[in-house]
This record gives structure tokens, C-alpha cells and sequence, in this order.
């Protein structure tokens, strides 16, 4: 637990946003794309953007409730309640906001109780935390605890001719305290979206405009379903393949040919987390504490090797159903349940040198990607 007087409270966020930032401009890279999805990296930009939103309002929130928890011995990041907390607040912060005076007002009060108390106004003071707090909720959208899907491209696979959906979404993993995104390429056999969708040329119909992205799938007969799906579907512990799988059977008409899961985390700061202790001992030499963090993430993957085509007989039919391939010729792969992953490192410039200097990088960094940032800069696979 971290509360609001405790020197490392300022460190922690000051790290994390540094962290959240050097994300940022490495998936703003126009050349990133995610592997074996053909997607660009710049499509997680929402999500990291909401993990800043509710990092904003968790700094505001310890001004008035004093107490702040992570998850210090295993993914760095906020515990789950803080996320449900958060989640709860957004709800009723216009009514709130309400029942608190005006910020201006709020400072005028607290300059005449110094004044006239020759005192801090504590209470003042933390009745303006709350505010702006709530009012910090208001500003964007942030990382709830499942942020539902979006269907965000559209395309049709001539040789099929069923339209492709590229859908995403997001959850927080409340037992593991991680951060989640799922990436899915569907195709899509139901007759009422392929006679909208798909040209008499096997292409995507001119005379369709699709403002994209769209929330929900695009299927809107089967968005509330997978809406319901998404998010009883999205536990760190199910591995991809079980969820593409899950996917494959409770959709007849939905063909999940890929499906990415983006996990971010553990998050490294020196002198709080306690996730890995040769790492934070070595961080902890970093000159200036804003820059002795790292954060981690990896990229899993599985994808459809084969389809096995509909069966349709007198009696009964089988729907037709995906074989996923799983790499079992990597040990961590197959754990994973995956076809193939990425693991990756974000560092700043100087941790990266402090991580050097002890020679143990490439037994800590192992098989990741690593990223350095400097300034505005992030230099990969250094």
C-alpha cells in the first residue's frame, strides 16, 4: 500500500506515466506493425491512452483518500479494486461534482482559512482533490475493467468470399492485475451480412460506407452475443488458443482465423516493486529515480493452420471449424497455448546503461526485444 506522504507515491506515477509515454511513441512509429496480424501498432494507442486516463485520476484520487495499492511483488500495477473503484466513481462523478463548491470557490475558502486559521485547510484541501479528481474522470475514456469490442476494419477474403472483421477490445485481469488486449481477424458466414457487405466482384461493396470503427461487431445480430463473449472470455488464465476455440464453438457463422493477446506488464520501479529483486537492485543504482523503471509486455498470438469445412447431412450438420496451430516445438509457446509470441522490453537510456554495466542484460533481457528510450527517441532491439 502506498499512501499519499510516502516519497515513492510521486515516483511511482512520475515512472509509470514515463513508462506509459515511451509506449506511446514507439506504437506511434509508422513503419510498426504487429506482427502476423498486418495491423498497425498505432491500434493500441486508445488503450494505453485510457491507462494514462486512469493513472491521472488514481493521483488525484490519494489526495483525499490517502492510500493508493499495487500490486509491488508481481505485475506492478494498480490492484483490482482500484480499477473497480475507478469504474464505480465514473458513474456517479456528475452527481458528485454537484454536492462539491466550484474550484474557484473552493480556493477562495481555503485562502481565507489560512488567513484568518494562520493553518493548512486540510479539509478544503481535500475536498478540492476530490474534484478534481472527478473531474479528471470526466476528460476520457479510461481502462474499466472490460472495455467492450470495437470493429475497427473490414475487408473480404475473395477466395471465401466472407467478410473480415478486425475486431478489439480490452480487459483488466482482477487476479493477475494485468492489463489486456485482444486483437481477432473473424471472417464472417452469416447471410445477412455477406449480401450486405460482399460485391457480385467478391470484393467489399462500394456501396457501403462504414464509419469505422464501429462499436461492437459489425454483425449486428451477433454483437450483443459477443459483446456477452468478450468479456466472460477474457481471463489472463484462459491461453488464446482456448479463447479462439471458446470463439469457434459459440458462433456457428463467426471463422477466427487470428486472434492477438497484448499483455502488458510486469512493471519494474526501483525502490517499490518487489517482482524481481535482481532487477530492482540494479535499477536502483540509476542516477535520477524518474528513470530507473522498465516495463515489460508480450505479444501471443494463435492462428488458423485450416478450416474444416461445414458438414450438412439428412440427420444433422456440423458448422465449419477452425484448427489452430500451436508451436510445440517452443516449450514457452506451448505453455502459452499460443502459435508464436513476442516478449518486450521498454527501458530508459539510463537503466538500460545501469543493467549494462552490471553484465547481466542479456541474462535479464533473454530472448526480449528491447526498446531504449531516450527523450523523445525510442531505439529498438539495441
Amino acid at each position: 500500500m502506498l499512501n499519499a506522504v510516502d516519497g515513492p507515491v510521486a515516483q511511482y506515477f512520475q515512472s509509470i506515466r514515463a513508462a506509459l509515454g515511451g509506449l506511446e511513441i514507439y506504437l506511434r512509429n509508422p513503419d510498426l506493425v504487429l506482427p502476423g496480424s498486418g495491423v498497425a501498432g498505432a491500434l493500441l494507442l486508445p488503450y494505453v491512452e485510457r491507462l494514462k486516463n486512469s493513472f491521472a485520476c488514481w493521483e488525484n484520487r490519494i489526495g483525499f483518500t490517502e492510500q493508493f495499492r499495487i500490486s509491488k511483488a508481481e505485475s506492478g500495477f494498480p490492484v483490482f479494486q482500484n480499477v473497480l473503484e475507478l469504474e464505480n466513481d465514473r458513474t456517479s462523478a456528475e452527481k458528485r461534482l454537484a454536492e462539491i463548491p466550484e474550484a474557484a470557490a473552493l480556493r477562495t475558502e481555503m485562502v481565507d482559512f489560512i488567513l484568518r486559521q494562520k493553518a493548512f485547510p486540510e479539509a478544503l484541501q481535500s475536498r478540492m482533490a476530490e474534484r478534481l479528481y472527478l473531474e479528471q474522470i470526466g476528460r476520457g475514456a479510461i481502462f474499466s475493467p472490460y472495455v467492450l469490442p470495437e470493429t475497427v476494419r473490414v475487408t473480404v477474403n475473395e477466395a471465401s468470399r466472407r467478410p473480415y472483421y478486425v475486431v478489439n477490445w480490452a480487459v483488466f485481469d482482477g487476479t493477475n492485475t494485468l492489463p489486456m488486449i485482444y486483437i481477432a481477424g473473424i471472417e464472417d458466414s452469416s447471410a445477412n451480412v455477406a449480401k450486405l457487405l460482399v460485391g457480385e466482384d467478391g470484393k467489399l461493396s462500394s456501396d457501403v460506407d462504414i464509419p469505422l470503427p464501429v462499436g461492437g461487431l459489425l454483425n449486428p445480430e451477433l454483437a450483443a452475443q459477443f459483446d456477452d463473449f468478450a468479456g466472460k472470455n477474457g481471463a489472463y488464465s484462459l491461453t488464446p488458443a482456448t479463447i479462439a476455440t471458446n470463439m469457434d464453438k459459440d458462433f456457428p457463422t463467426l471463422h477466427p482465423k487470428l486472434l492477438r493477446r497484448i499483455v502488458l506488464g510486469p512493471f519494474y520501479s526501483a525502490g517499490i516493486t518487489e517482482n524481481n529483486a535482481r532487477i530492482n537492485e540494479i535499477l536502483s543504482r540509476v542516477r535520477k529515480p524518474e528513470n530507473a523503471w522498465l516495463l515489460t509486455w508480450t505479444m501471443q498470438e494463435v492462428f488458423s493452420k485450416a478450416e474444416r469445412p461445414a458438414q450438412r447431412g439428412f440427420f444433422s450438420s456440423t458448422p465449419a471449424t477452425q484448427e489452430f496451430h500451436i508451436e510445440t516445438g517452443d516449450l514457452e509457446a506451448a505453455r502459452m497455448g499460443v502459435s508464436a509470441y513476442e516478449k518486450h522490453a521498454l527501458v530508459p537510456h539510463d537503466a538500460y546503461q545501469a543493467l549494462y554495466a552490471s553484465g547481466e542484460a542479456n541474462a535479464i533481457f533473454g530472448n526480449y526485444k528491447v526498446h531504449v528510450i531516450s527523450g523523445n527517441n525510442v531505439v529498438s532491439e539495441v
